[in-house]
């Protein structure tokens, strides 16, 4: 096969720096360290100490002459907050005001080591780490003091970085008098706990993101705003298919462009150009002869693919007796659900920037993971994490799949081919082509309830999906979770590369999961809030399903034609969330508008409540994406969709009404916000189209044609469902059948007494 143009695209020390250069960077001051070590030479670090986060404090802050306070973290800022949130926190453990804080992220040479940012675990996991580091700096500065004024640490108070004694503020010292020109060589012996969070003032209260006005005015700098004396624009030249292969190309039509170089090391082709214009146009001058190796699957065949492979099967739950189970229900369930790939679409596209200074390389890129991407760089080049070093600016976006940073390597490597700073911004259709996808996935449910409603079997299988969500949540004496994973060995799957994407694999439990709660809801004739009720002993996730139920006003809602109600609920992060939908769906086109989403979210302490806010809200409108268009279409190792001409991501027009609460949870600790919200709204969706039509969906996103056939297999035009309505459940038997469905049909299967007919659902 020809293919002509650009159809696609394809640990040695720690890192640290020299105490000079440190000083250079940072001004003057000190740095807190009391450990027997310099610990501004990192290189002195244990080396079990280097790729894990330090608990050497002083690498968490630096207090400069004037008060400021550098707050160092390797978590990047890609939109979530975390650059107020994070400040927030410091502000209040140090007792500093907060315009004194100053965020430094995402820099592997001066922040302490961070895997990544991702799992909502920048609150809860290293925000502990920080006010624990915050609060010995503090104990360190106030002991300074003491010394100083003559007083006893115990009648020392810290009023906006100054300490004074208790009742006499104009006898004090700053945190900067008393860093100026110090070198710090205390610890404490006896570490001091963090604030009471009740006693905080700033940590709970709602401040807009402190980036907020540099975004919209476009003076914050991404990655693609930067630029170097000397640098080039590089374009790559990539395959057609994640099967395909190089045999050989031609580059004479690139090399015949002006201003144009193009550069080979084996398959790796690229052209670069100080005119990215120039190297776009060169690019598609390049013609390849290719060999296929493609799996024989493609988004009209995947779940029938994905249903005939081996896989490795791990149980990673189980309660009471599963095989028992099934004589102890009045009715089973058996149903399939189904996810496909989906892609990022991040507003910006995977972009770096490198730059060679003799044997050290310093990447600016777009990463999730400034760490992993160094960690790359030390492997692809041979040289230590001294010898590479990694900025994150601003990101874009992120949702996951800027975990991975290919285009940091791509980029280091096209600059040490040419001796000059590369900068490498991936195109759209590239984005789309060689991005990592949420993974496709079935989950298999096997459930049965007893005659009073409550469920006494649960038998949950993910193909694919992963476990994140996939707790029974409900109050089950009989469970078993059985993960089946890819045996590429055997049978390979995905053609193409997947990753995480937004909560990753939660959405698909959580779908899975509460779609098949609403069933049995149905079937039982019980209000399906009534029934999670009866069905759980957790107190939190009550709480918030009856939060949400409060704030939508699910009591006092009426029903009109073609108008449903559906309610979800689930856990993501250490969060809790409940949510209720109010949908229209169309019987003609298939088209379902989502009118309005209340959400209530139990994430213990929130830091700040505005962030918090435009977290949910962002993760109910994302969702409405693999809800309602989102899918990617592919052939083997070929994927279709190239921009949002044909992948349709939410519009503003779509927008329902949001309404959002966040529970009061001060004397809790912090929990994940980026997260949890997104996880319910597909299963939330889809209960509410059920509740408007009496059709059932068991498979993402709900395109009209779904819509339109899960209508015509419900055979119910005037339906009426149980529980907000008060009418009989479409599937309520008044004896013990077995539902079964498989993809395009339901049977319903005698278990013990004659069988009845039901209505079928899709």
């Amino acid at each position: 096969m020809k293919t002509t143009g650009n159809t696609g695209n394809s640990a040695s020390s720690t890192g640290g720096m020299k105490r000079r250069s440190f000083f250079r960077i940072l001004g003057g001051g000190i740095v807190l360290f009391f450990a027997p070590w310099d610990a501004l030479d990192l290189m002195a670090l244990p080396a079990e100490q280097r790729r894990s986060l330090t608990k050497d404090y002083n690498a968490f802050l630096h207090i400069a002459e004037d008060g400021t306070v550098s707050c160092f973290t390797g978590k990047i800022e890609m939109g979530q907050g975390v650059i107020t949130s994070l400040a927030q926190m410091m502000a209040d453990e140090l007792n500093v005001p907060l315009e004194k804080v100053k965020m430094v992220m995402g820099d592997t040479e001066l922040c302490p080591y961070d895997a990544g940012t991702w799992g909502s675990l920048t609150t809860r996991a290293f925000g502990p780490a920080m006010l624990a580091a915050a609060a010995e700096a503090k104990a360190v500065l106030v002991q300074m003091a003491s010394e100083k004024l003559g007083v006893e640490p115990g009648r020392l108070e810290v009023n906006n970085g100054v300490v004074s004694e208790t009742g006499n503020p104009s006898e004090g010292v700053s945190y900067g008098e008393l860093a100026k020109g110090k070198k710090m060589e205390k610890y404490m012996d006896i570490k001091p706990p963090v604030e009471d969070y009740r006693k905080y003032s700033l940590i709970g209260k709602p401040l807009k993101h402190v980036d907020a006005y540099d975004k919209v005015t476009g003076r914050a700098k991404y990655t693609g705003d930067l630029r170097l004396p000397g640098m080039l624009h590089a374009r790559i030249f990539r395959p057609p298919s994640h099967g395909a292969k190089l045999v050989s190309a031609d580059i004479s039509g690139a090399e015949a462009v002006a201003g144009v170089k193009v550069l080979r090391e084996g398959d790796f082709i690229a052209v670069v150009s100080e005119n990215r214009d120039l190297a776009d146009l060169a690019v598609v001058r390049i013609n390849a002869e290719y060999t296929f190796d493609e799996l024989k699957v493609n988004d009209s065949t995947l779940f029938d693919y994905i249903n005939r492979g081996e896989y490795r099967a791990n149980e990673v739950a189980s309660a009471g007796d599963i095989s028992a189970a099934p004589q102890l229900c009045d009715r089973l369930y058996e149903n399939e659900y189904h996810d496909p790939y989906l892609a990022h679409c991040s507003v910006e596209t995977h972009t770096a920037l490198a730059r060679w200074e003799g044997d050290k390389v310093t990447v600016w890129a777009s990463t999730q993971s400034p760490f992993g991407l160094q960690d790359s760089l030390v492997r692809e080049f041979g040289t230590t994490n001294e010898k590479a070093r990694v900025i994150t600016p601003f990101l874009g976006g992120g949702f996951g799949g800027k975990a991975a940073s290919q285009q940091g390597v791509e980029a280091a490597r096209l600059a040490r081919m040419t001796g000059r700073p590369v900068m490498l911004a991936w195109t759209r259709e590239e984005e789309f082509m060689y991005d990592t996808f949420h993974p496709a996935s079935v989950i298999k449910v096997k459930s049965g309830t007893d005659k009073d409603g409550k469920i006494v079997m649960w038998d949950y299988n993910i193909y694919l999906a992963g476990t994140r969500g996939s707790e029974a949540t409900y109050d089950i004496p009989n469970v078993r979770i059985t993960n089946y994973r890819e045996d590429r060995t055997k049978y390979p799957v995905h053609p193409f590369g997947t990753g995480p994407w937004r909560a990753p694999n939660n959405n698909t439990n959580t779908f899975a999961r509460e779609t098949q709660v609403d069933i049995m809801a149905a079937a039982a004739g019980i209000d399906p809030l009534e029934f999670r009720l009866r069905n759980l002993k957790d107190e939190r996730m009550i709480g918030v399903l009856k939060a949400v139920a409060e704030r939508f006003g699910y009591n006092s809602w009426e029903k009109s034609p073609g108008r449903g109600i559906g309610i979800a609920c689930g856990a993501d992060a250490g969060t809790w969330v409940a949510e209720i939908a109010e949908v229209e769906v169309n019987r003609v086109t298939g088209e379902v508008k989502v009118i309005r989403i209340a959400c209530a979210q139990d994430m213990g302490l929130c830091v700040n409540p505005q962030g918090a806010l435009l977290q949910m809200e962002g993760c109910l409108t994302m969702a409405l994406g693999y809800t309602l268009t989102e899918e990617v279409r592919f052939d083997g190792g070929v994927v279709r969709d190239r921009n949002f001409d044909s992948y349709k991501i939410p519009r503003f027009s779509w927008l329902p009404k949001l309404e959002c609460v966040i529970m009061d949870r001060m004397d809790q600790p912090p929990q994940g916000g980026g997260e949890p919200a997104i996880i319910a709204v597909g299963a939330v969706v889809g209960n509410a189209i059920f509740n408007a039509t009496g059709a059932r969906l068991f498979r993402v996103p709900f395109t009209p044609e779904r819509v339109l056939e899960a209508v015509r297999q419900s055979g119910s035009p005037d339906h009426q469902p149980a529980g907000v309505s008060g009418s009989p459940s479409v599937n309520s038997q008044s004896e013990g059948p077995m539902v079964s469905r498989s993809e395009g049909q339901v049977k319903m299967k005698t278990k013990k007494r004659p069988k009845r007919q039901g209505r079928r659902t899709k």
